[in-house]
């Protein structure tokens, strides 16, 4: 019987057993690995969990550089970390990211594991110098230029991980090829943002079937529900009412906050999938609580108000042929050919 080695269409995606839950931290996930003299990159790595992230790396040994659009800020969250480098970069900013792949393939240095960690969420309708809708230009389109610009580095590293940090979020909509950037249709920002975050699944699907061959693997996730993180400080406090999060008053409900993840929870999945010799052989998945997440087929029943409910990754985001189009339709947003092989 052939071997199945691509994820299109949900094939590989099932849990595996890991060892690991919802409780489950970076310290876990990364006890026993060892990444002295690897070469990382996160995006959005000086708050939330990105941060966290790239402390758990640095203190496993990794030298991580972490692409910026507030140096400041990054430089102050950063402070007394040993092993990193700040670089200025902005998603939303195309030659910026070209002149940040461009001075890191400069170095010469290989590329082990890439973490496309930044993203906004529930933002107020904005475009890029493009016209491109923010959220897909952030969440998706700079990632998949960084990646491509990249792309030198991850392949001579003989073994690299691409990991592309979604939500639970691409539930809210699948991507909508039809119009991607609301020009012909009013502007709704949970369909963009669950858009933008059904992309991220796609291209982790798309670039692990295509990259594999070469020793790049590459995979998505779903952090969980995470408290402390400020990704939804411009979201309209009446989003988070409709869902049962928040009171008349605007406070989170404590029987809500009891079920959230700290920050060290939330940012297990992303380091499990960056280190994790259990997916060794497998990619293209996307992942929540430090596993493989099942694929969702209707089957599962989602309360707003109970976080432990917001898993699994819908069909729409793993399909073959939806994968393929993003593909074809990124490289014709961003004007690059990525030849991943």
């Amino acid at each position: 019987m052939e071997q199945i080695t691509s994820n299109y269409n949900g094939a590989l995606q099932q849990p595996i057993g890991s060892g690991f839950n919802a409780i489950s931290t970076t310290a876990d996930v990364i006890k026993g690995i060892d990444l002295t003299g690897k070469n990382i990159i996160v995006t959005g790595g000086y708050a939330g969990i990105g941060l966290e992230t790239v402390k758990t790396f640095v203190l496993a040994g990794a030298h991580v550089t972490v692409p910026a659009r507030d140096i400041q800020k990054a430089a102050q969250n950063l402070q007394g970390i040993d092993n990193i480098c700040i670089r200025t970069m902005d998603l939303m900013d195309p030659a910026s990211i070209d002149a940040f792949a461009d001075d890191f393939l400069k170095t010469g240095k290989l590329l082990h594991i890439l973490v496309n960690n930044a993203g906004i969420m529930w933002v107020p309708l904005q475009r890029d110098s493009r016209g491109y809708e923010s959220q897909l230009s952030t969440n998706h389109l700079g990632h998949f230029q960084l990646t491509a610009r990249l792309w030198p580095a991850l392949k001579k590293a003989n073994g690299a991980r691409v990991i592309n940090v979604s939500s639970f979020g691409h539930q809210i909509a699948p991507f909508d090829f039809e119009d991607p950037n609301f020009q012909h249709r009013p502007y709704e920002t949970l369909q963009g943002y669950g858009h933008s975050k059904t992309a991220n699944n796609l291209f982790a699907v798309e670039l692990d079937h295509r990259g594999k061959n070469c020793g790049v693997r590459s995979y998505s996730l779903h952090p969980g529900a995470v408290i402390g993180t400020d990704l939804g400080r411009v979201a309209p406090m009446e989003l988070f009412q409709q869902m049962g999060t928040h009171d008349a008053d605007g406070n989170l409900k404590p029987e809500v906050a009891a079920k959230l993840k700290n920050i060290a929870q939330g940012a297990a999945t992303s380091v499990w999938c960056a280190v994790s010799p259990q997916l060794d052989n497998i990619g293209g998945v996307y992942c929540e609580d430090a596993d493989i997440a099942e694929l969702d087929k209707g089957q599962i029943e989602h309360r707003y108000d109970d976080p432990s409910t917001l898993r699994g990754v819908k069909p729409y985001s793993a399909d073959a042929d939806n994968a393929q189009k993003l593909w074809t339709l990124s490289e014709a947003l961003t004007g690059i050919t990525f030849e991943a092989n």
